[in-house]
């Protein structure tokens, strides 16, 4: 969420997504609020620190976790207050152990993807910690079903070795499919809850999140293009998952804004792009168009839709403007809507 008002944005999280509200996350207050410095907040007895290179595991924690660890409280202690008596799904969130390993250095520098060892020591670390954080939520939250969604943005570059060295130089070298398969699903199993893996990047590993235990992939699908231009072995690859029962999490509406473009262009061009910006939030059935023609081009039975797919923004809210984030989570929420009361494509 964008910002750094904690009781708005909870506040806005809980009004606008009633049946499936999350607890939020504010980049904007700086180191610690930031994907990777909450993440490293989790570890247990694998302290970190802010380095001008990025967040480096240390020997003891220092103020930089401690103010993670702060703002991590805060906000659930505003989040207990402002859903009190509520029930149903909630959503929290944790960046994924490969992600972690590829953005945390070691003591040396190089990243822990490097090392085998280390990868190992965050997974199972990862896991204690969420496993403490989940029983903190349900203590605050009693009336909750807690979802998690694992953030694994950087998964793919993983996958391809594109990790690289300290240099810039050389590329950290990538791990075997079937052993980052084997600590996903490990992790999945033992966590004790529904998770959604969540990937924002144009190859997301569809496969490898279903067949680690994945309820669901929460995925940018703008990066693949207009749903009517998709290439035969995308729709394939998504369909294959979606018909073994992988539900889907759509980002099919745009976090922020499209720019505005430059004021030296044609004058009829930009009015005809400001009225497009002004309709993007209009209609929320328009959202989900090109869901719909993934539906219809698979052949999945249009009944299912509602069942399989909850619609979300692209991607983070982080860089929109306060009323552009609760427009766009008005939107989304309206467009999952439509599917339920109009399930025909």
């Amino acid at each position: 969420m964008p910002g750094t008002d904690v009781i708005e944005s909870v506040r806005t999280v809980l009004g606008e997504l009633p049946d499936l509200p999350h607890l939020h996350e504010l980049p904007g207050r700086g180191p610690g609020s930031d994907l990777i410095g909450r993440g490293a907040s989790f570890l247990v007895e694998l302290p970190v620190d802010l380095q001008p290179s990025g967040w480096r595991l240390v020997d003891r924690p220092g103020r930089d976790l401690r103010r993670a660890l702060d703002l991590l409280e805060r906000d659930l202690d505003t989040l207990t207050e402002h859903a009190e008596g509520y029930s149903g799904l909630l959503k929290v969130q944790a960046a994924g152990v490969w992600t972690l390993a590829a953005s945390l250095e070691l003591h040396n520098g190089v990243a822990a993807v490097s090392d085998p060892g280390a990868v190992r020591d965050l997974a199972e670390s990862l896991l204690d910690g969420l496993l403490a954080h989940l029983a903190d939520v349900r203590r605050r939250v009693p009336g909750a079903s807690l979802l998690l969604q694992l953030d694994e943005p950087t998964l793919p570059a993983v996958l391809s070795g594109r990790i690289k060295t300290p240099s810039g130089y050389g590329m950290v070298r990538r791990p075997e499919e079937s052993t980052v398969e084997s600590m996903l699903a490990t992790l999945v199993e033992k966590v004790g809850v529904p998770v959604v893996f969540h990937c924002c990047a144009s190859d997301v590993p569809w496969g490898l999140f279903r067949r680690a235990g994945a309820v669901a992939v929460s995925a940018d699908l703008t990066l693949l293009g207009p749903a009517d231009g998709w290439n035969a072995r995308t729709i394939d690859t998504i369909g294959e998952e979606l018909d073994a029962g992988l539900g889907l999490f759509a980002g099919v509406v745009r976090a922020v804004a499209a720019p505005a473009g430059s004021s030296a262009g044609n004058t009829a061009d930009q009015r005809v792009a400001a009225r497009a910006r002004a309709r993007e939030l209009s209609d929320p059935a328009a959202s989900v168009v090109g869901v719909r023609t993934l539906w219809q081009r698979l052949g999945f039975d249009p009944a299912s839709l509602a069942k399989q797919v909850v619609v979300t923004p692209t991607c983070g809210l982080a860089g929109a403007t306060d009323d552009r984030a609760r427009a766009v989570l008005t939107q989304v929420r309206e467009a999952g809507r439509s599917l339920v009361r109009d399930p025909e494509v």
